[in-house]
């Protein structure tokens, strides 16, 4: 899949979708079936590297349609009201990792040792302090859209106008606001990948595949769910237009 523009990026998620989606049902087969389907360690590493590279390619598509059009991705349209509810600066919150690991865990999906818990918690901590530190970045750019000399802008475009560098000086200002966003956007990208990174080197293969089957599911779960009602609440609202 070629990296498309902006306009063509829901056409590639979609497409990306459905992949995922195959995926998921190679991961199921495997976690359902691992006493009939036996599995070589390298058969379960690859098969979780496929997952890896396929996500690779939902990030760096999505950063190269973003530049320049950063804005979009914090309220894509073409997720449903359920996926915006979820989103985390242009994305899912890496700690909700987390949760999902100690729900396997508490369904006895997971089973780790003592060691395994130990770096899961040191890694939940370092997630923390990361996604608060991208945080900060967003409120800091905010503020920075939102102070005196933002506002003075139009006093400088006003002052501006006279010798005609109006459009460059508004041109310079909303550029650096595209890029601030565009930053925050990638360092919350980065986040992630990090958290799924560190969770899956901290399990076994097998446990890979069956961690990534509850991730995944979860993921499309919430795609399903929402174009669901969304779809169901569309006959309501023009039932209630006509009355």
């Amino acid at each position: 899949m070629a990296n498309p523009g902006v306009e063509r990026f829901p056409e590639f998620y979609e497409k990306w979708t459905a992949k995922l989606e195959d995926i998921l049902q190679k991961l199921m087969q495997v976690s359902n079936q691992r006493t009939e389907v036996v599995k070589t360690q390298q058969e379960l590493q690859a098969l979780v590297s496929t997952v890896t590279t396929h996500l690779k390619l939902y990030y760096t598509t999505k950063w190269a349609a973003a530049h320049g059009n950063v804005l979009i991705f914090f309220s894509p349209p073409w997720l449903n009201p359920l996926e915006h509810a979820q989103l985390w600066l242009s994305g899912w919150k890496p700690s909700t990792v987390f949760r999902q690991v100690e729900n396997l865990k508490n369904r006895n999906v997971l089973v780790l040792t003592e060691e395994q818990n130990k770096k899961i918690e040191e890694l939940k901590m370092r997630v923390k302090m990361e996604e608060e530190k991208v945080e900060r970045e967003m409120e800091r750019q905010q503020v920075a859209m939102a102070d005196r000399k933002m506002v003075q802008l139009a006093k400088i475009t006003g002052r501006a106008r006279a010798n005609g560098s109006a459009d460059a000086v508004g041109e310079v200002a909303v550029k650096e606001v595209v890029e601030g966003l565009e930053k925050v956007m990638k360092a919350s990208d980065c986040v992630r990948l990090k958290t799924l990174k560190g969770v899956l080197d901290l399990l076994s293969p097998m446990q890979s595949v069956d961690f990534l089957a509850a991730n995944i599911t979860t993921q499309l779960r919430f795609k399903k769910w929402g174009t669901k009602k969304k779809d169901t609440a569309g006959p309501v609202l023009n039932a209630n237009q006509d009355k």
